[in-house]
């Protein structure tokens, strides 16, 4: 199995480093000083599991110089940057290559679907606290590793999502392919959006949802409406979300924050409209009301025009 994986940021950059360290045959697609540092000096990983080390060497390129063709594409950018990709995903990908999409954003896998007809485009998602401390390292700040993925049709299911799976787990990563993907990704939807919206709101590390207080109540508050839509969605979930999200949230580093808030900050593009905006597009789609996003999203700009 060949593997790609675009965007090597804490998402991909993590995939990335325990699955060449695995043997793996994996490439991974970046650019700028990160990427000249791990074609340089390998991708150094500080972990809470593993302790720190540097994957040495490492296949990493561009897109432009990138030319062999993977079976299997994780596609672990950021939601502005999906587009981007999609030309790049045509001309390296075989017949049988599979896409499978690693983002913050509910839906993406059916969004590319639509642009990639040619190829099994999966859903997916991860569970994991990571980011690019600087070029060339990446800073995990929970032992939390889970990549969740799956076909959204039963029909396009294919034996070799088992061999991922066992790819995936076989370095360390634990994997799940799930039976309902749209149940899945939602359910980690309702963990990234919440915790995103109430960290920028109030500008919080995890260390301040960590504790009772006005913070916590809100992340729980934000929680209980995504559970009100997904009822509104025909989407049940086989766990109690507010318990699970609060357990991952609680064993995070104290100094976690979302990769939203970090881009907000570095003035960088970022992820707004898809983890929050899109919350209340949905609610005004299935006539759900939202108040505490109504509340967050008025004070970052969301106006009726928006809707």
């Amino acid at each position: 199995m060949k593997y790609l994986i675009i965007g090597a940021g804490g998402t991909g950059g993590s995939i990335g480093a325990f699955m060449t360290e695995a043997g793996k045959d994996l490439t991974i697609i970046d650019r700028g000083m990160h990427l000249e540092a791990i074609q340089n000096h390998g991708l150094k990983m500080e972990t809470t599991r593993k302790g720190n080390y540097t994957v040495y060497p490492m296949k990493a390129w561009d897109m432009e110089h990138y030319n062999e063709h993977p079976d299997v594409i994780f596609n672990c950018v950021k939601d502005y940057s999906l587009l981007d990709t999609i030309p790049f995903i045509k001309r390296v990908a075989h017949k049988d290559t599979i896409v499978i999409p690693i983002l913050n954003i509910y839906g993406t896998g059916g969004r590319m679907q639509k642009l990639l007809p040619d190829l099994l485009v999966t859903d997916g998602c991860i569970y994991i606290a990571a980011e690019i401390k600087e070029p060339g390292t990446i800073m995990q700040k929970g032992d939390i590793f889970r990549v969740v993925f799956g076909v959204r049709n039963p029909e396009e299911y294919r034996p070799v999502l088992e061999q991922v799976a066992a790819d995936l787990e076989g370095s360390g990563i634990t994997s799940i392919i799930s039976d309902n993907i749209r149940r899945d990704a939602l359910q980690k939807f309702s963990y990234v959006s919440p915790m995103a919206a109430c960290g920028v709101y109030y500008d919080i590390n995890a260390g301040a949802a960590q504790r009772e207080g006005k913070e916590r109540d809100t992340f729980i508050a934000l929680m209980r409406e995504i559970e009100v839509l997904a009822q509104a969605m025909d989407i049940h979930f086989n766990v109690d979300i507010v318990e699970s999200n609060l357990e991952i949230l609680d064993n995070l580093s104290p100094t976690a924050s979302t990769s939203l808030q970090r881009d907000l900050k570095q003035g960088k593009d970022s992820e707004m409209n898809g983890l929050i905006f899109e919350v209340l597009r949905l609610g005004r789609n299935y006539a759900v009301n939202l108040p505490t996003y109504e509340m967050i999203a008025e004070k970052l700009g969301f106006r009726p025009e928006n809707r």
